[in-house]
């Protein structure tokens, strides 16, 4: 990669001598990053701003994966995961089932972290969430439990006839300590429209995010791109995120997620032929670390849909995190992503570009570093 001193010399579009300056990113010149700006040149100045936000270190969490029903009412083309209920493989756990499975996580495993989401299960009340949370947390009241979507929490809302705030004050009550990221997909209606169907619109999303982070609740965010999208709905998307932080300070991290095309909707009726290719998928980790700025100090590349090898060069282009294990992970492997790792692999990739690899909680406070 070049180095960044040679922006001057190379001729660096004016945006990306705003982000080198530590200027704040405007919409317009997010736009211009994605569409003009030399992508090595974009990579380098991404890589800087990691370093001096975060150092050398690349954290990752022990993390289990539990995806409590494959049942959704909604409909999405982007998803190969979704089940009607009538199919032979749909599902739904038990909260013997989901205990069961956090036994494992946690004493076989080593997981300090239970990541749980599900589809948009039309028949299940709020009593099923809150005696989940409760059964995990009797049993092993030091895990984090990071669960629900904002999605999934503004769903159960509505399917219960309660509001947002009280669905997620009760399962805070029940054992909730944070909640993950999914969902958000693409905000812009322009896109979001021929992707999701059935879902929460992005300012509906953004709305419960508020809600969470003004009750304590901290969560992830994510954004979903490789699909339909122009470059100017992944600025719009990334810049909400950027404002809505400003205002709680309830984001831990930003997730920009590679769609996997296989067995989706997408691909079955022909809108979507490939996948996005590793130049654009770098340049979106890019320019989504330069406009968050320092405003939000995490970027986490999900090595799941990446692939592990692209992962380790996501990390020289503004990642400092690699989320995690994702122990029992099934929403990408519907979607044709094999998933599987262990903390030393994460540790060593992070080893063979040099970095300093450390296991995190789910608040990224470092609990172990790697010996070298």
């Amino acid at each position: 990669m070049q180095s960044i001193d040679a922006v001057g010399k190379v001729g660096g579009t004016a945006a990306l001598e705003k982000a080198l300056a530590g200027e704040e990113l405007s919409y317009e010149d997010g736009v211009q990053l994605m569409n003009d700006e030399n992508l090595f040149l974009l990579g380098a100045a991404a890589d800087k701003m990691r370093r001096d936000l975060s150092g050398n270190t690349v954290t990752f969490v022990a993390s289990y994966y539990l995806n409590y029903t494959n049942v959704c009412a909604a409909s999405c083309p982007l998803c190969a995961f979704y089940r009607k209920g009538d199919e032979s493989d749909a599902y739904t756990l038990s909260t013997d089932q989901i205990v069961g499975r956090a036994k494992i996580a946690i004493e076989q495993m080593g997981a300090t972290e239970l990541h749980i989401v599900g589809g948009f299960h039309p028949k299940l009340g709020l009593d099923y969430y809150e005696g989940m949370m409760n059964a995990i947390k009797a049993a092993y009241p030091k895990v984090a439990i990071k669960a629900f979507t904002p999605a999934e929490i503004f769903f159960i809302a509505r399917l219960t006839h309660n509001t947002v705030k009280e669905v997620l004050l009760r399962l805070k009550e029940a054992g909730l300590d944070a909640l993950p990221g999914g969902g958000a997909e693409i905000f812009h209606p322009d896109t979001r429209k021929k992707i999701v169907i059935g879902k929460c619109s992005g300012d509906e999303w953004l709305d419960t995010a508020r809600q969470a982070h003004e009750l304590g609740l901290r969560s992830n965010c994510t954004m979903l791109f490789g699909h339909v999208e122009k470059p100017e709905h992944v600025v719009d998307h990334v810049i909400k995120i950027r404002e809505l932080h400003k205002k709680t300070g309830g984001f831990t991290t930003f997730i920009p997620l590679k769609f996997s095309l296989e067995n989706t909707e997408l691909e079955q009726k022909g809108l979507i032929t490939a996948e996005s290719p590793s130049p654009y998928d770098l340049r979106v980790i890019a320019v989504s670390r330069l406009l968050l700025g320092d405003t939000l100090r995490n970027l986490s590349i999900y090595w799941v849909a990446l692939g592990k090898k692209i992962a380790q060069v996501a990390l020289s282009y503004g990642g400092n995190d690699m989320v995690g294990t994702a122990y029992s992970e099934e929403i990408f492997k519907a979607a044709g992503k094999a998933s599987g790792t262990s903390l030393q692999e994460l540790a060593s990739m992070v080893r063979e570009i040099k970095r300093e690899p450390a296991q995190r909680d789910t608040f990224f406070n470092i609990v172990r570093r790697f010996n070298p």
